[in-house]
């Protein structure tokens, strides 16, 4: 285990801490964890479930309001992936490595 993912594992086989970013690049399954460790733009976030919509993931990043700013994922390999705001996110899924978030452009009116 690295330093980034905690070796502390309980009876079901659930680790405490997984480093979401990490685990993508590293091409594995993720296992089940009691807290994600995941990156939007250059900041990380420890969160406990193991997914959330792209309106939640905007919010939690301080991108408010979410309506305007878009969000995808990067996936291993450099594929990108937008999420909808009602978009669920799901951190178990094999090779997510970060999100990153866009601000709409705004038009004058």
């Amino acid at each position: 285990m690295s330093e980034h993912q905690t070796a502390e594992v309980d009876d079901d086989n659930v680790v405490d801490l997984l480093d979401v970013e990490e685990c993508g690049k590293a091409g594995r399954k993720p296992p089940k964890a009691r807290r994600y460790r995941i990156r939007i733009d250059k900041e990380r976030y420890v969160v406990e479930v193991p997914e959330m919509t792209g309106r939640a993931l905007l919010v939690l990043a301080g991108k408010t309001p979410p309506e305007q700013f878009t969000i995808s994922q990067k996936l291993r390999g450099g594929q990108t992936e937008t999420i909808g705001l009602d978009d669920v996110a799901d951190f178990t899924r094999r090779g997510v490595e970060r999100f990153m978030t866009l601000p709409l452009d705004q038009t004058e009116g």
